[in-house]
């Protein structure tokens, strides 16, 4: 917000500093300084007065609104530059794209969903598993609660392009098998459904454990994270800690686009582990 300087009526900067460096001078001379001196003083201490009182003028040589722009604290790093201009494109928020993942494979139970492209090469440095998904405060487009995207300003790409965002999530039945469903975050639609590839026994068995024991539900666990940081869901992973205890790893997105990721307990729906990326 650019903050203009407030404007005096009846006594201006210049005169109030010149009254501070010419104490002698009285308040008529002062308000009429390039007219008239004190009574009927002329130009010599006019000028005086006048001299001395620019030495005490501040140096300043960018308005605050320049300062306050041109400042570090106001530039954003390539990271969260990234982030600013993909989520001001999302319109589709975590939790819908969740609902309609799962709406694809009858019975079954979301276990990870991601905004393609966001922080993909950090993604698995993170303390609590990065992963994309929300807003902070709802409306069409993601924004700080899940709703409503930060900008909204990016124009949407046509369904299914390979310019548009996406959210890509893996959606497990109850026996293990796990499906994976991309949908357009723009527009809301399915753009691929497909069983996940390569599965084992044994992985189809762990997945099949994770998802009975979770009773956090991805909404849930998002809202707990939420609670903690106001700002965009932008990936949740159900998987274990280092201490092997089955968490959601939560990705929120603040408004001064830092990544803060969360580890909320599947089954107690407690934080055990936050980790803020502020690059």
């Amino acid at each position: 917000m650019r903050f203009e300087p407030r404007r005096n009526k009846t006594v201006s900067p210049r005169t109030r500093r010149l009254r501070v460096a010419g104490g002698t001078l009285c308040a008529a001379a002062l308000a009429a300084t390039l007219v008239t001196g004190c009574g009927q003083d002329s130009g010599d201490e006019t000028a005086a007065a006048t001299s001395e009182a620019a030495k005490v003028l501040p140096n300043q040589t960018t308005s605050p609104s320049e300062s306050v722009s041109g400042s570090p604290s106001a530039q954003l790093t390539e990271e969260q530059t990234e982030r600013k201009e993909l989520l001001s494109t999302v319109k589709v928020t975590f939790d819908k794209a969740a609902t309609t993942a799962i709406g694809e494979v009858s019975g079954g139970k979301l276990t990870d969903l991601d905004l393609e492209g966001l922080d993909d090469e950090d993604d698995d440095d993170a303390t609590g598993s990065p992963s994309p998904t929300g807003s902070p405060t709802g409306g069409t487009s993601p924004s700080p609660e899940g709703t409503s995207s930060p900008g909204g300003t990016g124009s949407p790409s046509p369904s299914g392009s390979s310019a548009s965002p996406k959210w890509v999530a893996e959606v497990v039945e109850k026996d293990g098998t796990a499906h994976n469903v991309t949908i357009d975050a723009v527009s809301g639609d399915v753009i691929d459904f497909a069983p996940e590839a390569g599965q084992s026994a044994a992985d189809k068995q762990e997945l099949a454990a994770q998802i009975t024991k979770a009773t956090q539900t991805p909404q849930q666990a998002a809202k707990v994270a939420l609670s903690r940081q106001k700002g965009w869901v932008t990936s949740m992973a159900l998987d274990e800690n280092d201490s092997q205890v089955l968490v959601w790893k939560i990705d929120v997105v603040s408004k001064g686009w830092n990544k803060t990721t969360f580890d909320v307990d599947a089954v107690k729906g407690t934080i055990t582990n936050e980790q803020i990326d502020e690059d």
